[in-house]
């Protein structure tokens, strides 16, 4: 299982996300499992992974929360949730999309 952060330094959620994502991983019984933290710099490196703004969250190199599409841009990206649109997913959203996905 291979679990990742992607954001940007300017972005005031991914702290928070990555956060969230402990808390889904354990509640999932992946108390174990590495969150890596990826700071991405420039465009380039955005074009080189699966990021759909900052903060993404993925699992084995696949976006979590799936949105309308992979960016370059490096920017703060928006979750729809329960509550309305928010700068991250809920922590239930990311149990929910670590079960989906068969963990």
């Amino acid at each position: 299982m291979k679990v990742e952060l992607l954001h940007i330094d300017e972005c005031p959620n991914w702290e928070e996300a990555a956060a969230r994502l402990r808390e889904a991983l354990n509640a999932t019984g992946h108390s174990d499992a590495n969150i890596i933290l990826r700071l991405l710099r420039t465009s380039e490196e955005a074009a080189g992974v699966p990021f759909a703004g900052s903060p993404t969250l993925t699992l084995d190199d696949e976006d979590l929360v799936p949105s309308a599409g992979r960016t370059t841009d490096l920017a703060c990206r928006i979750y729809l949730t329960p509550d309305g649109l928010a700068g991250l997913p809920t922590t239930a959203q990311l149990v929910e999309a670590i079960t989906a996905r068969g963990y």
